[in-house]
């Protein structure tokens, strides 16, 4: 049941993070607008969920569901058991472990150097004091978008917001979402920022759509829980 629970799960992440990366103007390969014009059409938002899609269906077989969870954990036992006889040693561990940690270095290195480029708005090879400022009030808003993301994958393994795309786009309800399910959700969900119906999302709709979802998330922390906790906390 667990694993079914956190499949179903990250089936919903998968939905709701192809609409916030729509709805919000992410920097980095994260974003959909692939061509730096600020403006995503659907095009560019289905190749993004589609790759999405692609790395979530890990046996390849056009469909979300438990069975992708059980062949990434074979994936994974198979990269470890480097002799190929079923077990691991622990020497073969210890490299694994080893691996992984290497991969993150090589993340935090390669973020390191895009957070750099983003505040080094100018390009100069140095960061001002005046773009210190603009790279923390851009933060502030990031900040409230993860909070959102993180709330929706709570709030769908507890029936949330996560659960309802996810009941939304597995339209039999046979508990599999199917790559015709995914890409009808991420259609609708363009459709719904791009409320002008012109096939394209501009700035003013992506902000749009991220003062409606800071609203949203302001209204479940001021419900009675909210209220109940101090009306400050995060469900």
């Amino acid at each position: 049941m667990r694993k079914l629970t956190l499949t179903i799960s990250a089936a919903a992440l998968a939905l709701g993070g192809a609409g916030i990366a729509v709805a919000a103007h992410q920097a980095g390969d994260r974003s959909p607008d692939t061509n730096g014009d600020g403006i995503i059409t659907l095009e560019e938002a289905q190749a993004k969920a589609n790759e999405r899609f692609t790395k979530m269906d890990a046996n390849a077989d056009g469909q979300l569901d438990m069975t992708d969870r059980e062949a990434k954990r074979a994936e994974r036992f198979s990269a470890a058991d480097t002799d190929g006889d079923g077990e691991l040693t622990q020497a073969e561990m210890t490299a694994a472990r080893e691996a992984r940690d290497a991969e993150r270095a090589q993340r935090h290195a390669a973020r390191q150097a895009e957070r750099f480029e983003r505040l080094d708005t100018d390009g100069s090879g140095g960061v001002s004091e005046a773009e210190l400022i603009a790279a923390r009030e851009n933060r502030g808003d990031a900040r409230g978008e993860r909070r959102g993301q993180r709330s929706e994958m709570r709030g769908g393994r507890r029936g949330g917001k996560g659960m309802r795309m996810l009941r939304q786009a597995d339209t039999n309800n046979d508990k599999i979402v199917t790559r015709a399910e995914f890409d009808a959700a991420v259609q609708a969900r363009f459709a719904r920022v791009d409320t002008d119906s012109s096939g394209t999302i501009t700035e003013e709709e992506r902000e749009a759509a991220k003062s409606a979802m800071r609203e949203r998330r302001s209204e479940r922390r001021g419900g009675p829980r909210g209220d109940q906790r101090g009306g400050d906390r995060s469900l």
